[in-house]
């Protein structure tokens, strides 16, 4: 039998439901403003270039901002699954995983890339290069542990398969386009990071309709 929760069990729910909002906005942003420069920057050949070298030259303001965004978007996630779900079924592992991937992601945009053509890295460069992988290694092995925290957890097991399978496609993908040299450069990191960027879309709709407390009650 479901009990009806109580005033002070709604809350954190409440809360998880505000994080996602907020995510799903800060995902939004970060899409539209990534998807949008893609035809505003015409001395780039979007198939060639990687994400990281729209933050250079006209418009990298704009992208800067997109980035910090999509770092809120990562924090909160985790928090707010964190926070809403069942007590013996939280994921330290996914949250700290988040929280990794939100600070390498803010540095990553604030530290300018090498574009190739110099004779050494700058410091900033090298700051890039390693904020850069570290970024999409925290994400995407949080998203791998969020997922599997979702199928023993009453409020988001049905979407364990769909999230859990997503999650590795990325994972896979980020490894095939950091050893697969020969593939362009631009294109497929932005398939990874397209998917990347549908896998916390789904996952902050999810959040924003996290159900109120008492299902743990209900499972025998």
């Amino acid at each position: 039998m479901v009990e009806v929760p109580t005033p002070l069990e709604r809350r954190p729910m409440a809360t998880a439901r505000g994080m996602g909002t907020l995510a799903f906005v800060c995902v939004l942003l970060f899409t539209a403003i990534g998807g949008l420069l893609q035809g505003l920057r015409m001395d780039l050949d979007w198939v060639r270039a990687p994400l990281s070298f729209y933050l250079v030259g006209p418009y990298g303001l704009w992208l800067q901002a997109a980035y910090v965004a999509l770092a809120v978007a990562l924090a909160t996630l985790g928090a707010g699954f964190y926070g809403a779900a069942s007590p013996t079924r939280r994921s330290v592992v996914s949250l700290l995983l988040f929280v990794i991937g939100a600070l390498a992601l803010a540095v990553t945009a604030l530290a300018e890339t090498d574009k190739g053509g110099g004779v050494e890295l700058t410091t900033a460069a090298k700051v890039h290069a390693i904020s850069a992988p570290l970024a999409f290694l925290g994400t995407t092995l949080g998203m791998l542990a969020q997922s599997w925290s979702f199928r023993a957890d009453p409020r988001w097991h049905r979407h364990f398969a769909l999230a859990f399978g997503l999650a590795v496609f990325c994972f896979a993908a980020l490894w095939i386009h950091a050893l697969w040299r020969e593939l362009p450069r631009g294109l497929s990191q932005k398939a990874v990071i397209a998917g990347i960027l549908l896998w916390l879309g789904l996952a902050a709709t999810w959040l924003r309709r996290t159900p109120d407390g008492g299902l743990d009650k209900s499972i025998t």
